[in-house]
């Protein structure tokens, strides 16, 4: 399967949303044949280069397919677009086009049934609920009540503080417990450094 690549300084989860502001024709046209054809692209995490100008050098080898939900013409005249987390996906081989977008290769992710929240994960059902009074978090009609283990580790991953390497790192593993699991002892160590 081929996927156009935006290569963004975020990592976009499953389920969550963001919003964007697409200005690079190279983007603009991507989304427009995106929208024309009712399909995502891929969001990957920059890890060498930029978002803007030439393509970045190096990103993520996994990335998250970006769902388009939504678009307006922001007051300053640019594309504002809001886009829903679909699909995990690995990049296997990727080109730049010579409109300097990068296309590449992916490997859908299985993501399996999602399990019942129990209740060893009430405390962080807690903190996604009082993470979805922030107003930020409101606007994009994110937090709230998780419907299950993997919606609870996806939101929180991609909602808490973490740096952008522990993000990627969670949304390489394929179990829900493990992201929660480690959701968690990142949680304590930011506790633990605060105290200090």
């Amino acid at each position: 399967m081929k996927l156009p690549l935006f290569p963004l300084d975020t990592v976009l989860f499953p389920g969550c949303t963001l919003d964007l502001q697409i200005f690079e024709a190279r983007y603009l046209d991507m989304v427009s044949s995106c929208m024309k054809a009712g399909h995502g692209f891929g969001v990957v995490r920059i890890v060498e280069g930029s978002e803007v100008g030439l393509a970045a050098r190096e990103y993520a080898p996994i990335g998250c397919e970006a769902l388009i939900r939504d678009w307006q013409q922001r007051p300053n005249g640019l594309l504002g677009i809001r886009v829903e987390g679909g699909r995990r996906f690995d990049v296997l081989s990727a080109e730049v086009q010579r409109d300097q977008l990068t296309v590449a290769e992916v490997n859908w992710r299985d993501e399996g049934d999602d399990r019942p929240l129990g209740d060893e994960y009430a405390d962080l059902a807690i903190l996604l609920e009082a993470l979805g009074q922030h107003p930020m978090v409101e606007t994009l009609g994110m937090g709230g009540a998780a419907q299950g283990q993997r919606s609870l580790a996806h939101q929180l991953a991609y909602l808490l503080p973490f740096q952008p390497e522990q993000k990627v790192e969670l949304l390489q593993l394929d179990d829900p417990q493990q992201q929660l699991q480690r959701i968690q002892r990142w949680l304590e160590q930011l506790q633990g450094d605060a105290v200090d």
